[in-house]
């Protein structure tokens, strides 16, 4: 699949806050794989997350932290 808009910072909803489910660092990393180049990936919630749980809330910003730290990996370094 084509990249898009590969000169612009593009943010991509990699977080679902209508489901409690909790998305993995992974899963976060592989939302921007197809269409936008790892500097320019900005993974982001698709919307507020003020009715969610706080724990929940805090699971899926750590995860989403976490899968923008995967995105931003150099290529070729190794994982602690």
């Amino acid at each position: 699949m084509a990249r898009v808009a590969p000169r612009q910072d593009v943010p991509l909803e990699a977080i679902d806050v209508a489901d409690e489910r909790i998305e993995t660092p992974e899963e976060v990393a592989a939302t921007g794989a197809p269409f936008v180049s790892p500097e320019r990936f900005y993974p982001c919630t698709n919307c507020g997350m003020a009715p969610m749980g706080r724990s929940v809330a805090v699971s899926k910003l750590t995860a989403l932290s976490a899968g923008a730290a995967l995105v931003r990996e150099p290529i070729g370094s190794e994982r602690p």
